[in-house]
């Protein structure tokens, strides 16, 4: 790896000494050139010289939305500047994908293995989306979940044979549409009486055993379909009129 110069954005002193001491112990290609514990530091710094890295804490002086904030106006002035998050805010997954839409060329978490060679090396080296092990479990957790749920959905739909205006139905319900005017949307042949046939025909599907002695209406039959995944709670959006 060749030379190059880094900033740190930091407000913890011991946290900040213990990053300059992993930059010096395990990177010597690095030069720190600055550290900044806040954001009006950090321009006056960049002011003075361009880093080839900005290696930045997220939580500084008790606001989260400053390093975001930083790494959204650094990448816009200074694109060539590679932005590494290194952060304690663990458990703020929001915080995370925020950054990333601000251009970071990834995130390193304060626990586990913390910040190695390997990850500046990744960086440096152009590759985006650089992450340690604690956010890449987090993130396969995820990932896991997402494909178990769209094959819950897949399996369910064959199973119940729900077609495409069951789900459409199925999905303005959910959203608070009449039938009246779900029978206005655009692409869906069926008047008000046949929605209401439909319905029934749903219900004999999907609630076969009933409803422990309730009828049931379209909010008990919306619930039905969350619980067998047909509806996706995260994309419940309307079609165009």
């Amino acid at each position: 790896m060749e030379q190059f110069k880094i900033v740190i954005v930091e407000d913890v002193a011991l946290e900040l000494k213990g990053t300059e001491g992993i930059i010096r112990n395990e990177i010597p290609e690095a030069q720190i050139i600055g550290t900044a514990e806040d954001e009006k530091a950090y321009w006056k710094l960049l002011k003075q010289e361009l880093p080839d890295l900005v290696l930045l804490d997220l939580g500084l002086g008790g606001s989260t939305t400053v390093g975001v904030e930083i790494c959204r106006h650094t990448k816009a002035l200074h694109p060539n500047i590679k932005v590494l998050i290194f952060t304690g805010e663990i458990l703020n997954e929001k915080l995370w994908v925020d950054v990333l839409d601000a251009g970071a060329d990834g995130i390193i978490l304060k626990s586990g293995e913390l910040l190695t060679r390997g990850d500046v090396f990744s960086v440096m080296s152009g590759k985006r989306m650089v992450f340690n092990q604690p956010i890449l479990e987090k993130i396969v957790e995820r990932f896991k979940y997402s494909v178990g749920s769209q094959l819950m959905r897949q399996e369910a739909m064959i199973n119940y044979e729900i077609d495409e205006y069951d789900e459409r139905f199925l999905r303005h319900l959910a959203l608070g549409y009449t039938k009246e005017q779900i029978t206005n949307l655009r692409g869906m042949p069926f008047g008000v009486k046949s929605l209401e046939k439909r319905q029934n025909e749903l219900v004999q599907k999907l609630l076969p055993e009933g409803n422990n002695g309730f009828s049931v209406n379209a909010t008990r039959l919306v619930v039905r379909a969350l619980e067998l995944r047909i509806l996706d709670i995260d994309n419940l959006v309307p079609d165009e009129n």
